[in-house]
């Protein structure tokens, strides 16, 4: 009798047709996306003197300051800036050193530059005293922009502020931990709200039952110090774990790390300082002349991320913090050309970086074609292509490359 093997037994099995016994595919449900919100922030509005000045000789005012970074801020769905300046023309007294005043045009400007929503809560706010804290807040409300950090009141200023855009609702929380003036008497008085860390966290957890997502404004830090404090990464941690899903710092005039936080299962996204936005600091830097480091506080970043409402395959929804991304500026500043050049227009002018080397290189390029080639407009033009290059490097050793247009931090 001839035997068979247990092999051609299944070999005849499959060539005679017989069940498929691999399991049927499981479909995979990826999340579904339910809305999407884009937003862009930058760091101090400083109103120098001399930023004054060159808005009162520029064509189209004080938007013309920072007219080449307006459409990042027109693109996104939010644009936020810490607000350094009371815009108290009516209560206040004219700007003078360390206290500050804003031309009436300002909320108008910002407004029409495409700004949202500004922090007002900082060490400058009681500049123009408290009916300096009370026009400021008029003066923007009418503007239509919305505010954090201060009121007209103690239960207003300490109230988180919730925008609903596509759907989405985003909180946001203002707070100062430096004061030049504390003017904080009564709270049926104009306020500016401190940074108390336990009230902190306490405000994050309690924005989380109101909001899909949590954005925490901080004035805080040492200036001009390129490391967060180990009060702040401490603070960070802990309003991460509230349920902050982005914190914006300010202060330091320079910019400090962006750090990723990875706590309980959800992302906090944190800009320990945006840097200075526009302001007449470090006017008298040249690559030429100076260390690298003494143009710091003309660096800025705008810094970009969006908010992401997902319906994940449990049912459950999530908002996730993603496509973080830095894109550095450069305030161009003509202090030493004007100096004494009383014909010479004042130029201070916020310039996105990536763009400005792209253009300055063509530039360059047009330059050394011509004939015959203009030797000093060519060393001019290298010495600036050279100073773009060298602050794109130093916002990019800051923030962290990873961080910066066309790097690899996760999204």
């Amino acid at each position: 009798m001839m035997k068979i093997s247990v092999l051609s037994i299944f070999v005849i099995a499959v060539m005679g047709g017989c069940q498929d016994l691999t399991p049927p595919a499981v479909p995979i449900r990826l999340p579904q996306e339910l809305a999407r919100v884009e937003l862009v922030a930058v760091g101090d509005i400083l109103m120098h003197q001399d930023v004054k000045t060159a808005a009162a000789q520029a064509p189209g005012g004080l938007e013309d300051l920072w007219r080449e970074v307006t459409p990042l801020f027109r693109r996104a769905d939010l644009a936020f800036a810490n607000l350094e300046t009371p815009v108290a023309p009516t209560t206040g007294r004219p700007g003078r050193p360390f206290q500050f005043n804003a031309p009436p045009e300002l909320p108008a400007a910002l407004k029409a530059s495409g700004f949202t929503i500004v922090s007002t809560a900082n060490n400058h706010a009681f500049d123009q005293g408290t009916k300096g804290v009370a026009e400021t807040l008029e003066r923007l409300a009418q503007a239509g922009l919305a505010t954090i950090g201060t009121g007209g009141t103690r239960p207003a200023a300490e109230e988180a502020r919730i925008l609903t855009v596509k759907g989405l609702r985003i909180a946001f929380l203002g707070f100062t931990d430096i004061f030049n003036n504390d003017l904080n008497t009564k709270a049926d008085r104009p306020w500016v709200r401190g940074l108390d860390p336990a009230e902190a966290v306490a405000a994050v957890v309690r924005a989380r039952t109101q909001a899909d997502a949590v954005v925490v404004s901080i004035h805080w830090g040492a200036e001009y110090l390129h490391t967060p404090l180990a009060r702040q990464k401490d603070l960070a941690r802990k309003l991460a774990a509230a349920g902050a899903d982005l914190i914006l710092g300010h202060h330091p005039h320079v910019l400090q790390p962006v750090e990723i936080l990875e706590i309980g299962g959800r992302r906090t996204v944190v800009a320990y300082s945006l840097g200075n936005f526009i302001s007449n600091q470090d006017r008298i830097y040249r690559a030429d002349l100076f260390p690298v480091a003494g143009g710091d506080s003309r660096d800025g970043v705008a810094f970009q991320c969006r908010f992401v409402k997902l319906k994940l395959a449990d049912g459950t929804e999530q908002v996730r913090v993603e496509n973080v991304l830095c894109e550095p500026l450069w305030t161009l500043n003509n202090w030493r050309e004007a100096r004494g050049a009383k014909s010479k227009t004042r130029e201070i002018r916020v310039v996105p970086l990536t763009a400005t080397l792209v253009e300055a290189e063509a530039a360059l390029d047009r330059l050394l074609a011509a004939d015959p080639v203009d030797k000093a407009k060519v060393l001019e033009q290298q010495e600036h292509l050279r100073t773009l290059y060298l602050r794109r490097a130093r916002a990019g050793e800051i923030l962290g490359a990873g961080f910066m247009a066309g790097g690899t931090a996760p999204r």
